[in-house]
C-alpha cells in the first residue's frame, strides 16, 4: 500500500468502528473541559471523571474556583497525581481568566498556552473539543499508534503531531485524534497487546514491530 492508501484505510476502518465518537472527559463547558484536561496529565480519564464531579460540586467556574484555597483543590484532586502543580495551575488559571478574559476560556492557542499548567496538548484538546477548531492533540496512544503504523519516526510528540497533520485531512483531525485514542485503548494497547485483534497494525503496521511481536510470541 502507498502511504495515501494506508491513510485512507486507517480513516475508513476507524469510522466503521467509531461512527459515534464518545468524548473521553466529562464536562459541560469550555472551563470544565480545560480543568479536566489539565487533571488528565499522567492520570487516566476514568480517574479524572471520578474526581471532577467532587471538584465541580464546589467550583465549576473560575469565580468559585478562586474562592477555594489551593490546599482545598489539592486535597480533592490528589488521586489524579501531580496535585501540588495541578492545584496551583487550576487556581492560577482561574484568576487569569477573571482578570484578563472576563471569566471566559479564550479561543486561541496562544492565549491558552499562556495560562499556568496549560501546555500545547491541553490547549489543542480545548480548541478541538470545546471550540471545534481543527487540532491534533497527541497523547501516548496516538504517539504509539502513529509509530506502529509507520506514519512517523517521531522521537517525540511534536514530530508525531506534525506528521499526523501532514498526512490526515484537516477537516477530520478532531474526529481522528479521538478515534485513534479509543482504538489504541481497545485494540492496540502498550501492554497486553494482541496483534490478531489489532486489525490496522496487522494490515499496515511497521514490519519491524510486527516481526518483533511474532518473535516474542513464538519464543
Amino acid at each position: 500500500m502507498t502511504k495515501k492508501e494506508k491513510v485512507n484505510y486507517i480513516i475508513n476502518t476507524l469510522y466503521k468502528l467509531y461512527p459515534e465518537i464518545p468524548i473521553p472527559l466529562d464536562h459541560k463547558d469550555p472551563y470544565t473541559l480545560l480543568v479536566a484536561v489539565l487533571l488528565s496529565a499522567q492520570c487516566t480519564d476514568v480517574r479524572v471523571n471520578q474526581i471532577t464531579p467532587l471538584l465541580f460540586a464546589k467550583a465549576d467556574n473560575p469565580y468559585d474556583m478562586v474562592k477555594l484555597q489551593v490546599e482545598e483543590i489539592k486535597d480533592i484532586i490528589k488521586p489524579c497525581g501531580l496535585s501540588p502543580m495541578k492545584s496551583k495551575g487550576i487556581h492560577g488559571l482561574s484568576k487569569i481568566l477573571i482578570e484578563k478574559h472576563n471569566g471566559k476560556v479564550p479561543q486561541s492557542f496562544e492565549a491558552l498556552e499562556e495560562l499556568p499548567a496549560v501546555g500545547h496538548k491541553t490547549a489543542s484538546v480545548v480548541m478541538s473539543q470545546a471550540f471545534g477548531v481543527p487540532a491534533f492533540p497527541v497523547d501516548t496512544h496516538i504517539h504509539r499508534l502513529m509509530h506502529r503504523w509507520n506514519l512517523t519516526n517521531g522521537k517525540n510528540v511534536i514530530q508525531t503531531e506534525k506528521d499526523a497533520k501532514r498526512l490526515f485531512p484537516k477537516e477530520l483531525w478532531n474526529d481522528l485524534h479521538l478515534q485513534i485514542i479509543w482504538y489504541g485503548r481497545e485494540y492496540s494497547p502498550a501492554r497486553g497487546w494482541d496483534l490478531e485483534k489489532d486489525i490496522i497494525t496487522k494490515t499496515i503496521g511497521r514490519k519491524s514491530i510486527i516481526n518483533d511481536y511474532n518473535k516474542t510470541k513464538n519464543s
